[in-house]
């Protein structure tokens, strides 16, 4: 009975070693996989802060300093930066971000979640309804 407990447990074991080393082998696929970037602006240019975001499988995608060669990327920037400030603007103008009324982070974390959402879902209706301009909130200002 002490013999048949023994190769139970070592049977056991060898598929825990081998789930072990399944489990080990989807990690490393996954985290090559899981590579994230980082937009920044200008004020990011640290040799040591890009090699540490390197090191965490994080790309750093900003400007060049004015004398440095252009970095791969940096065409793009201009519109995604043009884009992020255009949806600010809406935000703050049209969705009265700045006028929150909050007193407690929880508060302020609440009614920005509601204009985000709030642009969010304006910007999916104008979609489905084919409307030209996917952002405008000119139909809903009352």
């Amino acid at each position: 009975m002490v013999v048949r407990e023994l190769e139970r447990i070592t049977a056991r074991r060898s598929e825990l070693d081998a789930l072990a080393e399944e489990l080990a082998k989807q990690l490393q696929e996954v985290q090559a996989e899981r590579e994230e970037l980082l937009i920044a602006d200008k004020g990011f240019a640290s040799r040591a802060f890009e090699r540490s975001l390197s090191e965490q499988g994080i790309t750093l995608l900003r400007p060049s300093m004015k004398r440095a060669a252009v970095r791969p990327g940096e065409p793009m920037l201009k519109k995604v930066r043009q884009l992020i400030e255009s949806v600010n603007d809406t935000l703050k103008g049209q969705l009265g971000l700045e006028q929150h009324g909050g007193c407690t982070i929880e508060g302020i974390a609440v009614r920005v979640a509601q204009r985000v959402l709030a642009l969010g879902d304006a910007v999916w209706h104008n979609f489905q309804t084919g409307q030209a301009v996917s952002r405008s909130l000119t139909a809903y200002d009352h």
